[in-house]
């Protein structure tokens, strides 16, 4: 018996773009939406709710609403860093589900590339966190808090170096594949080791790449989806929690999708052994590693065996992951990868995604963003996807 869904996702685009130096902020908003909007069948006279996030300057979402033409009855700009887009999902079916709208756009942009490190601006550098007066004359970059991790990782549990490079492999297993992709070479566990360390113990490698670019969803009614034809993606659950400092008792050894993956698989009424495909944000090596465990696909501390040879390049291993080369290796807009995310999972479902990539019977996908860094406090949210005949 089909699932039933209280909405779906029924268009989807990733702007081709990795470095937009012809382009503003605007025209990348304006360009994604286009494109989501055209897979999904509709346009924008259409859309009646209209979601982005904090990173968009100014007044956000009205200056984008102004820019793009939308006549809307509801708006939201709920702020998660990179797990931003997949709150938004969350968020966008509850209003379908009260009435507040029917059609909803869900934007992201960026030119982190274009504009260099003042593209990321005080709130990315934590200038303007509580512990900004602690911290900040000590110089804490991104790599420092997530190498603090994942060397607490080792030290708990003997999580090793290797089994981290695993994750990358399999990355760029994928990226071949991706014509769009930043990094399309495949590299090996003894590549990974042999470049550059630059946080111990995180090598170059283990780091994501940073680009330009952007994404869009369109999430509609199930009446409006019942017009669109077999391509819409159910939404069946959704969870999202805030994992913070405690007051300085934390433990750097799991993030906030042990508290977002419960809640969205519960209101699915599914479990981590169902899931056909994973779409996990992997702004480092380490991240992929721990929200694994965290989701449920394997005991805390296991996630190293886990993700070893190659168990998650899809056609070899039992957990196919981020099939578009992901954050390692295809792209990472505006520093927030969550809506990438989203996207593959969608193409996967829909057996869209590239031949040498495509999970065979794929019909139920799970979609994970993280924000903030996993060593402070995190925004986390996940969506269980499922195909038109799940």
């Amino acid at each position: 018996m089909a699932r039933q869904a209280k909405a779906y996702i029924a268009g989807v685009y990733e702007h081709p773009t990795r470095k937009a130096v012809d382009k503003t902020l605007a025209q990348l908003h304006a360009e994604v939406a286009r494109g989501a909007l055209a897979d999904a069948g509709l346009t924008k006279d259409d859309v009646d709710g209209f979601f982005c996030d904090g990173s968009v300057p100014g007044l956000g979402g009205m200056v984008l609403a102004e820019y793009m033409g939308l006549n809307l009855s509801h708006t939201d700009t709920t702020e998660t860093g990179g797990s931003s887009y997949l709150v938004h999902v969350g968020h966008a079916m509850a209003a379908i589900a009260a009435g507040k709208c029917k059609v909803a756009l869900i934007t992201l942009a960026g030119r982190p590339r274009a504009e260099g490190l003042r593209a990321l601006g005080a709130r990315a550098r934590g200038e303007d966190s509580p512990e900004r007066g602690f911290e900040l004359p000590y110089g804490p970059m991104v790599t420092n808090l997530y190498a603090m991790a994942a060397m607490r990782h080792m030290h708990e549990f003997g999580t090793t170096s290797e089994q981290l490079a695993w994750i990358k492999v399999a990355a760029s297993h994928h990226a071949q594949h991706n014509p769009h992709a930043m990094l399309r070479d495949v590299v090996s566990v003894e590549d990974v080791l042999a470049s550059p360390m630059i946080c111990d113990p995180l090598h170059r490698l283990d780091c994501c790449v940073i680009s330009d670019g952007g994404g869009a969803l369109v999430v509609v009614s199930p009446e409006i989806a019942a017009t669109l034809g077999d391509r819409c993606v159910k939404v069946l659950g959704q969870g999202e929690a805030i994992k913070h400092l405690n007051a300085g008792q934390v433990d750097l050894t799991y993030t906030g999708a042990a508290l977002s993956g419960p809640v969205a698989f519960a209101e699915a009424g599914l479990k981590p052994a169902d899931m056909d495909y994973v779409s996990i944000y992997d702004s480092f090596t380490i991240t992929v590693l721990e929200t694994l465990e965290d989701l449920g696909f394997c005991a805390k501390g296991k996630g190293g065996a886990f993700v070893s040879d190659g168990n998650l390049i899809s056609g070899v291993g039992k957990l196919p992951f981020n099939t578009d080369g992901g954050g390692l290796c295809n792209n990472h807009p505006s520093n927030r990868g969550g809506m990438t995310k989203v996207i593959e999972a969608v193409r996967q479902l829909r057996h869209e995604a590239h031949p040498a990539v495509q999970v065979p019977d794929c019909r139920l996908a799970l979609a994970h963003g993280t924000g903030g860094q996993i060593s402070q406090r995190t925004g986390a949210a996940t969506i269980i996807l499922g195909g038109n005949d799940a």
